[in-house]
């Protein structure tokens, strides 16, 4: 029963914040129509200054570990065939991130759980999930 309530209010938090980012995005989308391009002028503070000149000089934006999943992610590695093959059409940018993210998880247990949440996106076997999240995460640990 204790159970069963956690996963309604695990659910009840997820469609709030999917709620939340809708009705951003709703009023961003009423200020570009309401305002027309100047609307960046609400979202952004330097808009005219030149940090599009300037992006990346800083190391803001640079990560070494997300330039390695990269790098690992389009390679001919085994693993990473299988990870390209298993989420089908879906866009290695934004894996990469994910499995940075994934990367930051202090505990390696909570860490694999999160890799194999990425992967159950695809509807797929657990077996097969399980054990490609598991050498995903070895293979992450030997580039990092």
């Amino acid at each position: 029963m204790a159970n069963q309530k956690e996963t309604t209010n695990s659910y009840k938090n997820q469609v709030d914040k999917f709620t939340e980012v809708l009705t951003t995005a709703r009023e961003m989308q009423q200020d570009w129509l309401q305002y027309g391009l100047n609307f960046i002028h609400i979202y952004v503070d330097d808009v005219d200054g030149d940090w599009l000149e300037t992006w990346g000089n800083d190391g803001t934006y640079h990560s070494s570990i997300l330039d390695h999943i990269k790098e690992f992610l389009v390679s001919n590695d085994l693993d990473a065939v299988r990870l390209r093959q298993h989420l089908g059409e879906r866009s290695l940018f934004e894996i990469a991130v994910n499995l940075e993210e994934c990367w930051q998880i202090p505990d390696i247990e909570q860490r694999l759980l999160a890799i194999q949440h990425l992967l159950t996106d695809v509807l797929t076997g657990e077996v097969e999930i399980s054990g490609l999240a598991d050498s995903l995460l070895k293979k992450l640990a030997e580039i990092l």
